[in-house]
């Protein structure tokens, strides 16, 4: 694919994620006075993590290329050597468009704001865990210690955020046990999931759009908004080197620190009280990679190796293209994402229950569509 090529699905994809955010926003804040202002701010965010993701890239590929190159095998869904470590890019631009906006306001302020209290420890987990995925793209770690510490950084966030989203009659300790655990199953997700061109984009995109949308409904001081759309941002830089066929992987050094930057958005909304929007935002994530995981422990098989067993896997072996499935798990994705938004515009529990309901019923047509032969499903 020639530049042209590239710059034309960057515009598109860029496109595409205004024509939906503007009008979602619209909906969501439009009775209110800063509606047109929150636009605005999201775009400050959004271009420049954007454009800063393609230049590291552009800069960044040669390296890459030859350094870490990730050969096919047979449980890839890649044919030819591929360079991986994109991540260094998406999360570098992050960082940066996140953190230059932000030191202005506090030198407009003249002090740090209390909203943004978690923002250095976050950063610093997610760059910790973008040092670990890059040391194990390059030369596989010990799954013992990945996992601790992945367990340290995803600690550091939860007991630095003093967030609680279980009832007070749950022990603080039990309640934070319970969250680390469930912060190290997440990022452990995210980059299982990440293991076919476009999937996660497709996810992460639409997810965190709706992030930053929700998170204003119901806390309109907190900065996971501008993290949300920056990592927005960044990953439409990255989509049009991973558009299938693929010139570059994300790797472990993007996929490992997405996994804690999201979830730690993910956290944020369950405190501000959109528990049920936190669940069914990452829902597909959550019920392709944990039924995998149940099935491949109950086969006794050895869950921490490499393998072809997630259903959006089964589906290219079933005749489903890369960029097919993308497109169903993107279509999902803006389909949970409403159903988050009703959850917060309807807060009754009955409201939560239907559309909890709901959502695990579409996730699981599409999971049971993965697993069906293509001819079979068309019939």
């Amino acid at each position: 694919m020639g530049l042209e090529g590239m710059v034309g699905i960057y515009f598109t994809l860029l496109g595409l994620w205004l024509a939906l955010y503007i009008p979602a926003y619209l909906l969501a804040a439009g009775s209110g006075p800063y509606a047109g202002v929150g636009i605005v701010f999201a775009l400050a965010f959004l271009l420049p993590a954007s454009l800063f993701a393609i230049v590291l890239i552009i800069g960044l590929r040669p390296l890459l290329l030859r350094y870490a190159l990730a050969r096919p095998n047979t449980r890839s869904s890649h044919k030819i050597p591929t360079p991986q470590g994109g991540g260094i890019a998406v999360i570098g631009a992050v960082l940066m468009a996140v953190t230059l906006p932000m030191l202005v306001l506090v030198l407009v302020l003249d002090r740090w704001p209390d909203e943004f209290s978690t923002l250095p420890m976050v950063a610093a987990a997610a760059i910790a865990l973008a040092f670990l995925g890059a040391f194990d793209d390059i030369r596989p770690l010990p799954a013992s210690l990945r996992i601790l510490l992945q367990t340290a950084a995803v600690a550091a966030v939860v007991l630095s955020s003093g967030i609680r989203i279980l009832p007070d009659a749950v022990p603080l300790s039990l309640e934070q046990a319970f969250l680390i655990f469930g912060g190290v199953w997440f990022v452990n997700l995210v980059n299982f999931m990440d293991g076919l061109d476009w999937i996660t984009v497709a996810e992460m995109v639409p997810l965190t759009a709706a992030i930053a949308i929700l998170i204003g409904m119901v806390d309109d001081s907190s900065p996971v908004g501008a993290v949300a759309i920056a990592l927005s941002g960044a990953l439409l830089g990255f989509a049009p080197f991973n558009k299938p066929v693929a010139r570059l992987f994300l790797g472990d050094v993007g996929s490992l620190p997405i996994g804690l930057l999201v979830g730690w958005m993910l956290l944020q909304l369950a405190g501000a009280g959109g528990l049920a929007a936190a669940i069914l935002l990452p829902l597909y994530y959550l019920m392709d990679a944990t039924i995998t995981l149940l099935r491949r422990l109950a086969r006794r098989e050895k869950v921490w190796e490499a393998h072809r067993s997630h259903f959006y896997q089964k589906a290219t072996d079933n005749g489903f293209s890369a960029l097919a499935v993308s497109a169903h798990v993107f279509g999902l994705n803006l389909l949970l994402a409403v159903l988050a938004a009703v959850t917060l515009v309807w807060p009754s529990g009955a409201v939560q229950i239907a559309a909890l309901a709901a959502g695990v019923l579409l996730v699981g047509l599409v999971l049971r569509r993965f697993s069906l032969p293509r001819l079979e499903v068309s019939r």
